[in-house]
């Protein structure tokens, strides 16, 4: 098949996927065109057969007060569609790629019939989405899409109760890891860049976004560190670095805290951690939950949106209220204390995301595929 994939370039969980996916779909055979404003960041730095990026550059005009981005990818997606010969479209996150697809779709009319895979991830339908300024051609070009996908029960039950879409079938097909690339360590070298040796290592890896609550994370570390010898390394940047930052000062936790910054390839520092913390207000899945997990790596989260369908509570984490930071605290603490539970967890966790492997997952994109281009 020749597949086009839209996403957002950027550090989170839809641009990851979108990106992993098409690596898979090219180790596959299908040829696949990735279309975004950058290189998403999963893709940098290497050759990938059967995979091709190209570039939308948007005109920079005075009148603008804003570049029309939208406009520019749209012409980009039918572009690409015309001259590759794609036979379809799978865009990741509906604003505004969904609606760009079906721009592009309706270009093409007379030539060929373009399909469009919406592929739905979370703050498109929980928040910006509901935003009256983009809810209704939201809601017009998730039911203008061929085929739409979620990738939790939660996102799926969220788009029918905020937009109805009586015109859409949602399925379900969740998140996935390369487990040849996130798997657990082999030796201790990954601990020792990390921490001193004895510390128990806490991770946490973000786009530091509000929805992630990075300051209860650095107060969850702050009540473990009391406990027990412990180093909290954080990965990512974003808005609420600052905070982090400050919040780290106020409880005078410099010495072991370290802030890595933007990290492309995460696989390795997880593997170098115990416990990985994630008290979001909310996780339409937890791509990064799921990552440390194949690790072998316990993880303390909340339970906001779809990180229940990922993380199984006492086995192989554990999962609180949101804000309860007191409980998580206890959580951590019992067991970073406990190495048998720790490791029948650690364990227990690689095991579990066995079930969301690439190998399961990306054959029912394929088959969503050949059903939408059977029609």
């Amino acid at each position: 098949m020749r597949i086009g994939i839209t996403c957002y370039p950027t550090y989170g969980g839809s641009g990851a996927v979108a990106t992993e996916l098409g690596l898979e779909l090219g180790r596959r055979g299908h040829e696949v065109h990735i279309i975004s404003y950058a290189s998403p960041f999963r893709l940098r730095g290497g050759f990938a057969e059967r995979v091709t990026f190209h570039e939308v550059v948007p005109a920079d005009y005075p009148l603008f007060e804003q570049s029309p981005y939208a406009l520019a990818l749209a012409v980009k997606q039918h572009e690409v569609a015309l001259r590759e010969g794609l036979e379809l479209m799978h865009v990741h996150y509906a604003i505004p790629h969904a609606a760009t697809a079906w721009l592009a779709k309706q270009m093409l009319k007379g030539e060929r019939d373009l399909k469009v895979v919406t592929t739905l991830h979370g703050t498109d339908i929980t928040l910006v989405g509901q935003d009256p300024s983009y809810f209704t051609i939201t809601k017009f070009s998730i039911e203008q899409s061929d085929r739409v996908t979620a990738v939790s029960e939660y996102l799926k039950e969220e788009t029918y109760r905020a937009f109805g879409c009586a015109g859409c079938d949602v399925r379900v097909i969740p998140n996935f890891v390369s487990v040849a690339d996130f798997h657990p360590p082999t030796d201790g070298s990954c601990r020792r860049a990390l921490a001193p040796a004895g510390h128990k290592i806490l991770l946490h890896v973000s786009n530091f976004r509000p929805v992630k609550r990075v300051g209860d994370v650095i107060k969850l570390f702050a009540g473990v560190r009391r406990a027990l010898p412990a180093t909290l390394v954080l990965a990512g940047d974003g808005p609420d670095r600052d905070l982090a930052e400050h919040e780290v000062d106020r409880l005078k936790l410099r010495a072991d805290v370290r802030f890595l910054g933007k990290v492309d390839q995460v696989a390795d520092l997880l593997r170098g951690g115990d416990l990985f913390l994630l008290p979001s207000q909310n996780e339409s899945f937890g791509l990064s939950a799921l990552e440390a997990m194949a690790c072998g790596v316990p993880v303390v989260a909340t339970r906001g949106g779809g990180l229940p369908e990922v993380v199984v509570e006492g086995e192989t984490g554990y999962l609180a209220p949101v804000g309860a930071v007191d409980e998580m605290t206890e959580r951590a603490v019992a067991l970073l204390k406990d190495d048998a539970t720790h490791e029948r967890m650690r364990r227990a966790a690689a095991a579990r995301a066995l079930e969301f492997s690439a190998e399961r997952v990306v054959p029912r994109y394929e088959g969503l595929y050949q059903d939408v281009l059977g029609e």
